[in-house]
């Protein structure tokens, strides 16, 4: 190995401890009380050489989003090469997105905070463009996956482009995330098993847009099926059962 891929080695571990002590930080003390001298000091590094890595607390937090979001895209491949109706497909996306944000909540409230205003206006325009980068893989799997209904005929699009259906489909996951992470507010809604509502929910939207084969959203049983079904083919090794017992948090 030469110097300079040495180097580079070195620079990328070096990067992968800041973001180790960011991640351990914002467990113990939460992510609003976040400092970079902190991480530098959990890392045992002075904080000149953390800025040399990002320029600010906002680009770091949007390296930590990046990280995670390699394994959201694994998890959305898996649901892509399934060999399954269209409709299962677009139901296991679903799936796969609630599986992801309940083993990953700290990367889900990071999430939900770089998008804000004061975050990621204050991040550098390349952090801002990597995580764009980083996330498209997703949306372009959903999309495909609607052209694809489309061109099969299971699915009409009645005046909206593919990009526009998609938006339903992720307003309603990231609604029920946030809701979810809102400790207490289900409660009071007297919703015992979110996850399973929201698996309900977007089968109700999936007959809203016609999307073939329409299924009777009142069959329980069903519905417990079809998530046996995505867990056990498609994510075996994400301990065992856990796909429905994320469809039933509280049990």
């Amino acid at each position: 190995m030469g110097t300079k891929e040495r180097r580079q080695r070195q620079l990328e571990e070096r990067e992968q401890r800041f973001l180790a002590a960011a991640r351990e930080l914002i467990r113990e003390d939460g992510l609003l009380k976040l400092q970079m001298s902190r991480i530098a000091e959990r890392a045992e590094y002075a904080v000149g050489t953390l800025y040399l890595h990002f320029a600010s607390k906002e680009d770091l937090l949007l390296a930590l989003t990046i990280e995670q979001v390699r394994e959201h895209v694994e998890l959305f491949l898996r649901v892509a090469r399934w060999e399954a109706s269209s409709r299962e497909r677009m139901f296991a996306f679903g799936v796969a997105d609630m599986l992801f944000v309940r083993r990953n909540p700290e990367h889900f409230r990071i999430g939900q905070y770089v998008f804000t205003e004061v975050v990621w206006n204050a991040a550098s325009a390349e952090r801002r463009a990597e995580l764009l980068e980083a996330n498209d893989p997703i949306g372009a799997l959903v999309v495909g996956l609607i052209n694809e209904a489309v061109d099969a005929g299971d699915l009409e699009l009645r005046g909206l482009t593919a990009e526009q259906v998609s938006v339903g489909v992720w307003a309603l996951t990231i609604g029920t995330h946030n809701l979810v992470h809102a400790e207490g507010v289900m409660d009071d809604f007297n919703v015992r098993d979110p996850y399973r509502l929201f698996c309900r929910h977007l089968q109700t939207l999936l007959n809203g847009y016609g999307w073939k084969p329409l299924v009777d959203i009142a069959d329980d049983a069903a519905l417990d099926r079809l998530i046996e079904r995505v867990s056990r083919e498609l994510f075996p090794d994400l301990c065992g059962d856990c796909v429905a017992q994320a469809a039933r948090p509280n049990t």
